[in-house]
Formats: structure tokens, C-alpha cells, sequence
């Protein structure tokens, strides 16, 4: 460990792994959570033979990396993970991030294979849920791996500036300015997911109306783009939840 301080955020990443593990939002070993420090350094969950799989990570399992995606220190049994090319993609492009999430939730996923778009049909059911769908959802339409910088770039183009990018028969990947934003954001989009998913089986589910959508932006969302005051409570919620 580097100091107190980066022994603290190893757990905290490690924490935000086994959330999203128990909360099924990926599969067995796959997927990986990263933050960037001040210092540049990035602390992501590693791969390799020593490991436990994303529900099980312990803060011995997430290493440092530069952002050429080098390993600067951890055991011998881990390395970083074939896609780092995506964190220090998002981090090359958006000072403003500092954690990245990459999962692959099966819900998700499926609305990737089939083109079907998810779309405002909700409204005061989950505000920032709605929030995700008026900002923008987009798709990087190649279903492969990000294993080097060109990847990273092309993958770049598909999500700018915005919170949650969808990976076309893949997965998704999330950007926030703090661990928790990005890991509620996607668990945010599962749950847009789930909520499409068995609104399908019922029927064919309708988009809210256009005054709705605007009393939301007129009268709910903050003008600033800060944080939602509610953000750190939802963070506690789901670690309390899965027992963390």
C-alpha cells in the first residue's frame, strides 16, 4: 500500500466490486472498477490467477496502474485487466471522472442485441433513472474487447461526456466523478433495464407524456449538474443491502 489514504480507496473500489458482484450486474470473474487518484495513479481491480472474481474482491485484488495502463505495484498473481484501456481512455478524455465502472449486465445486454432503445417511461417511479434516459444513452455499436489505446479512442467517440456509455452485446461502462456516482449509475441503468424488460412481457410500454418530461427538467433536475443529494444515502442503501 502507497499510504493510509490509497489503502482506504483500494477498499472502497474493492467494496463497489462486491456491491455490483452480489447484486448480479456481472458474471463470475468478468468486469472491473476503477478510481484515479490525485496523483494520477489509477487503483483498478485486477485479473489474473490470484483472483476471486468481481463479488468476492478484497482490496488485496486492486492494484495501481498509470494511465498507459501499466501495473506500478501488486502481487505477482495479478495483473490489470485486458479492457484498462477503457478506464484510462475515459480518463485521457474526461478530467472531470474520476471512477469507471465496466460490468456486464445481462438485462442490459440484451437491449444491445435486440436495437430496442430505452426510453422515458417512467417518471416520479425513479426521477434519476428518467435523468439517464433525457441526458443520453449511448451505444458503442462494436461487440469486442478494448485491449489497446485505438480501442479506447474509437470506444471514446461512442460515449463523450456522458455518464453511461451501452457496449453493444457486451456490457456498459459508467464515468462519475466520485466511486458511488458511477457505481449507482449503473445499477441505475440495470433497473432501467429490468423495468423495459418486464414491461415488454406485460405489453407494449408507452413514454411519458412531453409535459411530464418537462415538468421534470423545469421543476426536479438540478440546473448545475452536481450531485444528487440522495446519492450517498442510495450508495449506503445497496451496501447495506448485499451486507457490505
Amino acid at each position: 500500500m502507497k499510504n493510509g489514504s490509497e489503502s482506504d480507496d483500494r477498499e472502497r473500489v474493492a467494496k463497489a466490486c462486491r456491491i455490483l458482484g452480489k447484486l448480479d450486474l456481472t458474471k463470475a470473474a468478468t468486469g472491473h472498477v476503477s478510481q484515479r487518484g490525485a496523483d494520477g495513479r489509477i487503483l483498478i481491480r485486477a485479473r489474473g490467477p490470484d483472483e476471486l472474481g468481481v463479488r468476492y474482491t478484497t482490496a488485496n485484488e486492486v492494484i495501481a496502474v498509470d494511465i498507459n495502463g501499466k501495473k506500478l505495484d501488486g502481487p505477482d498473481g495479478l495483473v490489470p485487466p485486458q479492457e484498462v484501456f477503457i478506464h484510462t481512455a475515459v480518463y485521457r478524455k474526461r478530467p472531470e471522472v474520476k471512477a469507471v465502472i465496466h460490468i456486464h449486465p445481462p438485462k442490459v445486454v440484451i437491449f444491445t442485441i435486440t436495437n430496442v432503445p430505452l426510453q422515458p417511461i417512467f417518471g416520479a417511479y425513479d426521477p434519476s433513472g428518467l435523468n439517464l434516459i433525457l441526458d443520453g444513452i449511448p451505444t458503442y455499436g462494436r461487440s469486442i474487447t478494448i485491449t489497446d489505446d485505438q480501442l479506447g479512442a474509437e470506444f471514446m467517440q461512442a460515449m463523450g461526456d456522458k455518464r453511461v456509455c451501452l457496449m453493444k452485446g457486451h456490457g456498459i461502462t459508467t464515468a462519475g466523478a466520485t466511486l458511488e456516482e458511477a457505481t449507482v449509475t449503473a445499477i441505475k441503468v440495470n433497473e432501467l433495464a429490468e423495468m423495459h424488460y418486464h414491461s415488454y412481457v406485460v405489453g407494449k410500454p408507452e413514454v411519458i407524456s412531453d409535459e411530464d418530461i418537462a415538468h421534470f427538467k423545469a421543476k426536479v433536475f438540478r440546473k448545475d449538474k452536481g450531485p444528487s443529494v440522495h446519492l450517498n444515502p442510495t450508495w449506503r442503501y445497496y451496501a447495506t443491502l448485499v451486507g457490505e
